[in-house]
């Protein structure tokens, strides 16, 4: 059976490859490391020898007895020189000033520069989107939109699933509920973005693309204002969802006035206006869509959504004329390994700097807040679309703690009470043994020569996993090391750039893409799930570095030779510094919202989605490796705080256990989101609709951070929902590759039956995925079960 990802974001029809399945405002700087460049890695003495393998598997227990910053630069040099230069990506800059870092592709603004600049871009609690003459009110300025749980539209009830839960939810779109705009604004009006960083961006629009009368919009993540600020234009603040009351409330404070909203669907809306000659601007409502201001008017206008009545206005109140303008995050991890913290801190700008922020939390960020952070939340909330409540925070920065860090994960099997294991029964050093004889052999080259990275890097991931099984697991030393000749044969392929669609660094967005989509090769965005659009990197790259860093444990000089390469793909998906200018702070990772988005350069009206929690943590946990076998402390450190904050965002949001109270409750018996969006939840994959495709895409693959990531009460509780003899979907009834993945899964709460199945005389190989073994799966259940 053919099982293919279809990760592409705009089409579908792409065929994978059989035996596969899975998923395919001027300041300073503001992310913490090192501004030095970083001396030119070793890694390992050059001399080393593969004839001498490490005597002991790899143990990353051993931690430094001092604090780590997890953002330090890896490197600030250019890519390795068998990666050449493009400078015509398909995807155009549009609108976009220019800027000495890179632009980050996968960021929630992306909207703003692409397709027809129309579609929303979610802040949380807020979405804002550019109107271009749309709605009632025919307006060319930016609206606003925050949508209660009442808004929401729901899928059909599935009555096959136990609770019958509903397959999907999507918020509405188009909803403008304030909009910000002028009269000048009309049909000539042009939107350009500016300071485009990882929290924040700048969106201006100007009546034309020569005008020097503007509205800046500066949207920063969780920001508790919308805010506009104006130059020497009318003010025209509108509504396509009518203003039934609008009250002249005072002034705050001197400088700024205050305007109370009521709008037709009878939510309450706070407006308040800052001129720069801090006169009266007395705006005057026109009609039930236009509130209007003075013409040639400068000044800052912020619009909030108060749900809280009177104690609402307080708050608000209390920070009106102050707005968040960039972030900065810093973080470490402490002396013993375990614990991190880390900061987000917010300049401000505004007519009073002097006043607190308010900005709104995510569940997430309120389940980690250090203790002094509790004195700083409100009872304000409002609800996000796919993230539950948004509670607002006064403060200026927030820390944030993370005191479970999965340090002693290495390459073994490892659970929450086992640790790593390394020591098996005969039996079970027998079976694989077995398995491995067989695995060893298979045509490294010829699985892993393809035309998609993705299917390549999984290709090469199991046949590492396979080597260091075989080698520290197994005790076979000579067998693993004719494997590991072979397995670096293969790899050489793509450390030497000479695969069938060649990297290229991409000077236009500033990134490593696959050249598999441009002109001169096949002129399809949707190309290995949209690689050369950005799509996916942390998929695709993840595995490769996973290889490297096994191969690397095993074969110093190997490492020595390939650190450059390695750590280029670390950087193009997880740049942790500005003072590396050659990539995008953290391009996939989204330090606000704990996990990553997979979308990159495609236009969506749901905005950044993302389809694979475990393929996400994948990545963290081969980053988190690499960084330990190269001896990069601040990698390592990174990565384990990235698994952490993972493991807290998908308990949240994604991996939904019975007692979930974030996402709807007519929806958490699905028990995994789907494919989760900005804007809508959808159970359901790229792929198809089938439960294994839809649970399975979130297992794969099954590694030692498996257990970790997945708690056993969600495996149990999802097992009997779908997979048990006497679920909707039975494992043992599910076909290919998909079957092996569910039993492997099943190691984690049953490994005696999981080791069964593997161990079985009657297994067939066609119940492994491209990327599995069963030498490893055997090894998996051994390991959680001490067998």
């Amino acid at each position: 059976m053919v099982f293919s990802r279809l990760k592409e974001r705009l089409r579908s029809g792409h065929q994978g490859f059989p035996g596969n399945i899975g998923s395919g405002k001027s300041h300073t700087p503001y992310i913490s490391g090192t501004a030095d460049p970083v001396d030119s890695p070793s890694g390992a003495a050059p001399g080393s020898s593969t004839a001498n393998p490490p005597s002991r598997p790899i143990s990353t227990t051993a931690g430094a007895a001092h604090v780590v910053d997890v953002f330090k630069a890896i490197d600030t040099r250019p890519p390795p020189r068998q990666i050449t230069n493009r400078i015509d990506h398909p995807a155009p800059r549009l609108g976009i000033a220019a800027q000495k870092t890179p632009i980050s592709t996968n960021r929630f603004y992306a909207n703003l520069f692409l397709g027809g600049q129309t579609q929303g871009v979610w802040t949380h609690p807020y979405s804002v989107s550019w109107s271009h003459g749309s709605g009632n009110a025919r307006s060319w300025g930016m609206s606003i939109s925050q949508i209660d749980d009442y808004q929401r539209a729901y899928g059909p009830p599935n009555p096959a699933i136990p609770g019958s839960p509903v397959q999907y939810f999507i918020n509405p779109l188009g909803i403008q509920s304030i909009i910000l705009s002028a009269t000048e604004l009309q049909d000539s009006t042009v939107l350009t973005t500016d300071e485009l960083e990882a929290f924040s961006v700048n969106a201006n629009l100007r009546p034309q693309a020569s005008s020097k009368s503007s509205i800046q919009f500066p949207l920063v993540q969780g920001m508790g204002f919308v805010t506009g600020i104006y130059t020497d234009l009318q003010p025209a603040i509108q509504s396509s969802v009518f203003f039934r009351n609008v009250v002249g409330s005072g002034s705050p404070y001197p400088g700024v006035f205050k305007y109370t909203v009521t709008l037709e669907d009878g939510k309450e809306w706070l407006i308040y206006a800052a001129p720069s000659n801090g006169h009266d601007p007395s705006f005057k409502l026109i009609s039930n869509t236009l509130l209007q201001g003075p013409s040639g008017w400068s000044g800052s206008i912020q619009v909030a959504r108060n749900p809280a009545g009177a104690s609402g206005n307080a708050v608000f109140d209390g920070s009106a004329g102050a707005y968040a303008a960039t972030v900065r995050i810093t973080g470490n991890v402490g002396t013993d390994g375990t614990t991190a913290s880390y900061q987000l801190s917010w300049s401000k700008a505004g007519l009073s700097t002097g006043r607190p922020l308010i900005m709104f939390a995510l569940p997430h960020h309120l389940s980690s807040f250090d203790t002094f952070m509790a004195s700083a939340v409100t009872d304000i909330c409002l609800t996000t679309t796919t993230k539950g409540k948004a509670t607002a925070v006064i403060a200026d920065s927030w820390t944030l703690v993370e005191s479970n860090l999965p340090k002693d994960i290495g390459f073994s099997p490892w659970s929450p009470t086992t640790g790593n294991v390394v020591q098996f029964s005969s039996n079970a050093i027998s079976a694989i043994k077995r398995a491995a004889s067989s695995e060893i052999n298979q045509d490294m080259s010829a699985q892993s020569n393809l035309n998609s990275m993705y299917y390549a890097g999984k290709a090469l991931s199991k046949f590492a996993t396979i080597i260091y099984t075989i080698q520290f697991l197994a005790n076979d030393t000579s067998l693993a090391q004719q494997g590991l000749a072979r397995l670096k044969a293969a790899l050489t392929l793509f450390t030497t750039n000479r695969q069938m669609f060649p990297l290229v660094y991409d000077t236009v967005w500033g990134g490593i893409v696959s050249s598999a989509s441009y002109p001169d090769k096949t002129n399809d965005a949707g190309a290995d799930f949209g690689n050369t659009h950005y799509n996916d990197h942390h998929f695709h790259y993840g595995y490769f570095i996973h290889v490297a860093a096994i191969v690397g444990s095993l074969d110093p000089a190997w490492l020595a030779e390939n650190k450059d390469w390695v750590n280029m793909l670390v950087r193009d998906v997880a740049n942790p510094s500005l003072s590396d200018t050659y990539f995008p702070f953290s391009r996939a990772f989204d330090w606000f919202h704990g996990h990553s988005f997979a979308k990159g350069l495609f236009e969506s009206g749901d905005s950044k989605d993302q389809e694979s929690t475990s393929e996400d943590a994948m990545f963290a946990y081969a980053m988190k490796m690499w960084g330990h076998v190269i001896g990069d402390q601040s990698m390592e450190a990174r990565g384990n705080l990235m698994l952490s904050i993972l493991k807290r965002s998908f308990q949240h949001y994604f991996l939904l256990e019975s007692d979930n109270t974030v996402q709807p409750a007519n929806f958490i018996g699905n028990k995994v989101t789907g494919i989760l969006f900005e804007n809508k939840i959808d159970h359901t994959t790229y792929f198809g609709g089938n439960f294994e495709y839809v649970q399975g895409i979130h297992m794969i693959p099954l590694m030692p951070f498996s257990a970790f990531i997945r708690s056993k009460r969600f495996v149990t509780e999802e097992w009997n929902t779908y997979f048990g003899e006497t679920a909707v979907t039975p494992a043992s009834k599910v076909a290919g590759g998909w079957k092996g993945l569910l039993y492997a899964n099943l190691a984690i709460i049953d490994p005696r039956a999981s080791f069964d199945f593997f161990a079985s005389d009657n297994f067939d190989p066609g119940w492994l995925d491209g990327g599995a073994s069963r030498t490893w799966y055997l090894a998996f259940a051994a390991g959680l079960g001490g067998l």
